[in-house]
């Protein structure tokens, strides 16, 4: 398998279980959120614009994804969060090796900023995520255990201690994520994730 496959096996529906742990505070809080993720051929135009924008030559790009995505998570104030958004990736593996590469984002997972971040698929084809940001870094790992049901673990290491470890379940499913009204929109909110879900 190589990075595109593993995206496209992504492209879907998905609902989102997770939690997280706040290592600090030895507190952790759960939560859950609707994905949709769409594949994007390496020649659609927002691919070559993000690949523009982070000064890579849109031609080493293999394609990438559009995300967005809808959550709550148990410590949210009622009014005061926004977990619903949005994000574009492109992927741009190595010369010699098309399991590993560079992941261009418009939108990062511990920083809200666009961002490169490093990808390789391991000896089991678990996708891994590697970011460093200006204040901290991050380390994600996405598998599929069938082609419906996918695992994702997670760590941000902040500058100065403070850390969280983050575990999904998300399972593919048929309903759309648009929600049909503005209060549906508000009553949900978002997970940040390496790739934007």
């Amino acid at each position: 398998m190589d990075a595109m496959k593993f995206f496209q096996q992504s492209a879907g529906k998905w609902r989102s279980q997770r939690a997280t742990h706040h290592l600090a505070f030895k507190r952790s809080e759960t939560g859950e959120s609707d994905i949709e993720v769409e594949t994007l051929a390496a020649d659609h135009p927002e691919i070559i614009e993000l690949c523009q924008y982070h000064q890579i030559d849109p031609s080493l790009s293999v394609g990438g994804s559009r995300v967005r995505w809808l959550g709550t998570m148990s410590w949210d104030r009622e009014d005061e969060e926004n977990h619903q958004g949005k994000t574009i990736f492109a992927i741009v593996p190595d010369a010699d090796n098309p399991r590993q590469g560079k992941l261009l984002r418009e939108r990062g997972y511990a920083e809200i900023v666009p961002v490169v971040g490093l990808f390789h698929l391991d000896d089991e084809d678990g996708l891994v995520l590697t970011t460093e940001y200006e204040t901290m870094s991050s380390i994600e790992r996405f598998w599929f255990i069938s082609p419906n049901t996918r695992l994702r673990s997670s760590t941000v290491k902040r500058f100065g201690g403070f850390s969280t470890a983050s575990f999904c379940t998300e399972t593919r499913i048929e309903n759309s994520l648009e929600p049909s009204t503005t209060e549906e929109v508000t009553s949900k909110q978002q997970f940040y994730s390496v790739l934007g879900w």
